[in-house]
């Protein structure tokens, strides 16, 4: 199992766009970076894991997480001349651009771009490195961990519920299949 971080801008799909429909999944469409597009296509495996981080708005950060529920395929909108995803240079024939579809696993209080900054073990973040601006990232195990641990602080100061699951270790936490929608207020 692999880890990765997927960025996307909350006016096009956020977060609350998959907690709407949380056992449908979403087509990351629209990835027009060769290197981003190797990811999904050579690296993403069904039931990987990823963060969905919110870009390019007031508060950039993690938003939630995702697992990859389908492998790559040809991104459909690469062909459509109304999209603003168009390629015109991409023949049917043999697609240049795929996307893969994401379930959502778990909305989360939002992990801040200067959070994650404030965290020295991560400085090797793909994300934080100077002049980054892919859409997807491959995300070490450890710091994958980092960010979870980070996860549980945010949610318990902001009175969130977290399921058990988050609480226990990144083998127990993988074996939960079952999508959640998102981390619940406390209960009083």
């Amino acid at each position: 199992m692999r880890y990765w971080l997927m960025k996307s801008e909350p006016d096009e799909c956020g977060i609350d766009d998959l907690v709407a429909r949380p056992t449908q999944p979403v087509p990351w469409v629209g990835v027009r970076n060769y290197q981003a597009r190797n990811f999904m296509k050579d690296g993403m495996q069904v039931g990987d894991l990823a963060f969905f981080y919110h870009s390019s708005c007031p508060q950039p950060g993690i938003a939630g997480m995702v697992q990859i529920s389908r492998a790559a395929y040809p991104d459909a909108t690469q062909f459509d001349p109304t999209s603003p995803y168009f390629d015109p240079k991409s023949p049917p024939a043999a697609p240049r651009w795929v996307h893969v579809d994401v379930l959502l696993v778990l909305k989360l209080p939002l992990i801040s771009l200067s959070a994650l900054r404030e965290q020295t073990a991560l400085a090797d973040l793909k994300i934080l490195q100077r002049g980054n601006r892919l859409s997807i990232t491959p995300v070490k195990a450890a710091h994958w961990d980092i960010i979870l641990h980070l996860v549980l602080s945010t949610a318990l100061c902001v009175g969130c519920f977290v399921p058990a699951y988050v609480h226990l270790t990144q083998t127990t936490f993988l074996t939960k299949k079952t999508p959640v929608t998102q981390v619940e207020p406390a209960q009083t």
